[in-house]
């Protein structure tokens, strides 16, 4: 994303796992937490490296958060093969482990990855592990079957997706939030990739995760 991006790979369930990671300039010096996100599908060139991907790390960074992309099983340098999103679960919760197993979390992800971050998210919640904020850009409810997300958390998770998007389209966004009364953001006009709208996403994930200042005491340890 930038000079200073840190690539590193991790254990993964099938082998290693490419990650990369930005670290905020803040006053402080340490972070306010770590955001994982997960990137749109791989087979159809889906990377960690997608704009909509680095918009939302370039989001969470002018927050003060550390931000952690990957690229799922077979992706580049990550080893393994695609898994039609039932592997890649464990992937992005191999991350978390990893990277992000104590302090202050929140997930993301677009499209095949919003389903993946939706996934995890749930996971998460089931098993007593806090996640402060989400983010779920073009989640791909068309394709995929989404996990509901956990009522006491409707707060923390925001849904954005375009009016126009043909390649999930709106229709199925709402069928999934509708049984759940999950608010969705829509934005008009735009299309899955958020063609010349991406600014606009940026600041209404600016906002959704917009915190006070953070507690030294809370600071994410090395795992």
């Amino acid at each position: 994303m930038n000079a200073q991006t840190e690539y590193v790979h991790i254990a993964g369930p099938t082998g290693l796992l490419e990650v990369a990671r930005d670290r905020p300039v803040v006053r402080t010096g340490q972070a306010v937490g770590q955001v994982v996100i997960a990137h749109p599908h791989p087979l159809f060139g889906g990377t960690m490296h997608n704009k909509v991907v680095q918009t939302l790390a370039r989001a969470f960074l002018q927050q003060g958060w550390e931000t952690v992309r990957f690229n799922f099983r077979g992706v580049e340098k990550s080893d393994g093969v695609h898994d039609n999103g039932v592997g890649e679960q464990g992937d992005m919760l191999a991350v978390i482990q990893a990277l992000a197993c104590t302090g202050p979390l929140c997930l993301a992800g677009f499209s095949f990855g919003g389903f993946v971050a939706a996934a995890a998210l749930a996971t998460c919640h089931a098993q007593g592990r806090d996640v402060q904020h989400a983010v779920l850009v073009g989640v791909a409810a068309s394709r995929f079957d989404v996990p509901v997300v956990p009522t006491d958390w409707f707060e923390r998770v925001l849904v954005v997706h375009g009016e126009a998007d043909d390649t999930v389209p709106l229709s199925a966004a709402m069928d999934w939030a509708r049984p759940q009364r999950l608010p969705v953001t829509v934005v008009p006009e735009v299309g899955h990739f958020f063609h010349g709208q991406l600014p606009l996403l940026k600041s209404l994930v600016v906002r959704h995760v917009r915190a006070p200042d953070f507690d030294a005491s809370t600071s994410p340890v090395a795992c």
